[in-house]
């Protein structure tokens, strides 16, 4: 249990991007992996308005942030990840915990938790 790896995938608004990065790092998580994605949930979109003509949006820009942790419990970054993005309104994204069986450093050819430390 001790070499268990896992990948913890965030979803959320853009403008929270820079509070939950520096909430991590606080916590021991420094690698991350950022994307700028678009997505929609129950909110279905947005109505926003082009020249004065309502155009409703079916995709809204999100940041997915992918984290792969063997050493921080995985209950602090969810912990801290809702604290900084609940809102408690529609649009606050989603958490998804995976587990991983591996991962290989292709520089060294390190696998498992080695592959995630840094040497």
């Amino acid at each position: 249990m001790a070499d268990k790896i896992t990948k913890v995938e965030i979803v959320t608004r853009k403008n929270k991007f820079e509070e939950l990065k520096n909430a991590l790092n606080e916590i021991g998580v420094m690698g991350m992996t950022v994307s700028q994605v678009l997505g929609c949930g129950t909110q279905k979109g947005d109505v926003q308005y082009y020249r004065g003509i309502p155009m409703e949006l079916k995709l809204l820009p999100k940041i997915k942030v992918e984290i792969v942790i063997c050493e921080v419990p995985v209950e602090k970054v969810i912990e801290v990840a809702e604290k900084v993005l609940r809102t408690g309104n529609i649009g606050d994204g989603k958490i998804f915990v995976s587990d991983i069986t591996d991962v290989i450093k292709v520089r060294t050819g390190a696998r498992g938790k080695e592959a995630l430390l840094n040497e």
